[in-house]
C-alpha cells in the first residue's frame, strides 16, 4: 500500500464575546467537551504530565462514530493547544492541528482552529470525506464554544449533574448485561416502547429509543453508547427532547465487600429558549431542572431496578 504524501490544511475562525482566558479554559478542559461540543461523545485522559497529555476521544464524523488517541501540548502563556493523533482511523491517515486563542480586547476573542491531514492512499474521495467531516465538526464545535463561553460560566444554572444508585442483590456482570442489551428493553422495561440497537464496532453502540411518558405520550431519542464491559457504559444523546441542548450519561457498575450497585449519572444542558413552549409561559429554569431531573431519574431508576432484579435471578 502506498503512503500518502499530500498534506492538506484547513482553518476555521470565530469571534466570541467573552474574555480569552475563559475561552481557552473550555478548550483545555476536555472533561466538559461532551456537554460543550456536539460531535464529542466521550473523552478520557490516558496520560498527563505538566503541559503534555494524551487523551482518547470518541466522536461522530459524518454520521459515523470514530475513536482515536491524541497527544496535546498546552501553552497557557500563548493561549494555544496543539494536538496530533497517534493512530488515525481510515479514511484519515494522519491528522493534527492547533487551537489558537487571540484576545481582541478584554471582552472579545478570536478563535482559530487549524487542521492538517493526510488521506489514506491520497484518494480524492477520502480527502473529500475528511474535509467534509472537518468542516462540519469544526463549525459545530466553534459555534458551541461561543455559546458556552458567552454563557458567563452558566450563571443561570442551565447545566447540572445528578445521580441515582440502586443496590444489586447479585452480580454486577449480570446487571451490566441487562443495560448492555438495550435491544431487549421493549420486552423488559415498561417505559420503553421500541428500540433499534446497532453495534458495528464491538463496544460502540448506536441506540434509537422510543420512550413512554406517564401521560402516554412518547418521544424518540438517539444516542451513542461506549461500553466498557462489566464496569461502565457512557452515552450521549444525539437527538434530545426539546428541553435539553445536551444530555450525557453514565451507567456505573461497582462491586466490593459491601455488595454490588448500579449508579446512573446524568449531565444536562437545558435549552432555555424552549422552556415556555414546553412547560408554560411562566415556567422558570428551576422548573425545567426539576422536570428534567424527575423524568430522567424516574426512567433510569426503573431501569436499574429491573437490572438488579435480573441480576438476582428474576428473569420475569
Amino acid at each position: 500500500m502506498s503512503h500518502p504524501r499530500t498534506t492538506h490544511h484547513t482553518e476555521h475562525t470565530i469571534t466570541v464575546a467573552a474574555p480569552a482566558h475563559r475561552v481557552f479554559d473550555l478548550i483545555v478542559d476536555v472533561g466538559r467537551w461532551p456537554e460543550t461540543f456536539p460531535p464529542t461523545v466521550h473523552v478520557e485522559y490516558v496520560e498527563r504530565c505538566g503541559t503534555e497529555e494524551r487523551i482518547r476521544i470518541w466522536a461522530t464524523a459524518n454520521g459515523e462514530v470514530k475513536t482515536w488517541t491524541s497527544r496535546r501540548e498546552l501553552d497557557h502563556d500563548r493561549l494555544r493547544v496543539s494536538f496530533r493523533q497517534e493512530v488515525s482511523q481510515p479514511p484519515v491517515a494522519a491528522m493534527g492541528g492547533e487551537w489558537i486563542v487571540e484576545a481582541i480586547d478584554d471582552a472579545r476573542t478570536r478563535v482559530r482552529l487549524l487542521h492538517d491531514f493526510r488521506a489514506v492512499g491520497d484518494d480524492p474521495d477520502n480527502v473529500e470525506w475528511i474535509e467534509r467531516a472537518i468542516d462540519r465538526n469544526s463549525g459545530a464545535e466553534l459555534d458551541a464554544l461561543r455559546t458556552a463561553s458567552e454563557r458567563a460560566e452558566d450563571a443561570d444554572g442551565l447545566t447540572f449533574t445528578f445521580e441515582d444508585t440502586v443496590e444489586i442483590p447479585g452480580s454486577r456482570k449480570d446487571a451490566y448485561a441487562f443495560i448492555n442489551e438495550a435491544g431487549r428493553w421493549p420486552e423488559r422495561l415498561p417505559h420503553v416502547a421500541a428500540t433499534v440497537l446497532e453495534e458495528d464496532v464491538p463496544g460502540v453502540q448506536m441506540l434509537e429509543m422510543e420512550t413512554r411518558a406517564p401521560d402516554g405520550s412518547t418521544h424518540t431519542t438517539r444516542s451513542v453508547r461506549v461500553c466498557f464491559p462489566d464496569e461502565r457504559i457512557v452515552y450521549k444523546q444525539l437527538r434530545t427532547p426539546a428541553l435539553m441542548r445536551a444530555h450525557i450519561g453514565r451507567w456505573l457498575f461497582e462491586e466490593d465487600a459491601d455488595g454490588a450497585r448500579i449508579t446512573s449519572l446524568h449531565t444536562v444542558v437545558l435549552n432555555e429558549e424552549t422552556i415556555p413552549a414546553v412547560l408554560g409561559p411562566d415556567a422558570t429554569v428551576a422548573d425545567a431542572r426539576a422536570f428534567v431531573r424527575n423524568a430522567l431519574s424516574r426512567n433510569s431508576t426503573t431501569t436499574m431496578e429491573h437490572a438488579a432484579a435480573h441480576a438476582s435471578g428474576d428473569r420475569s
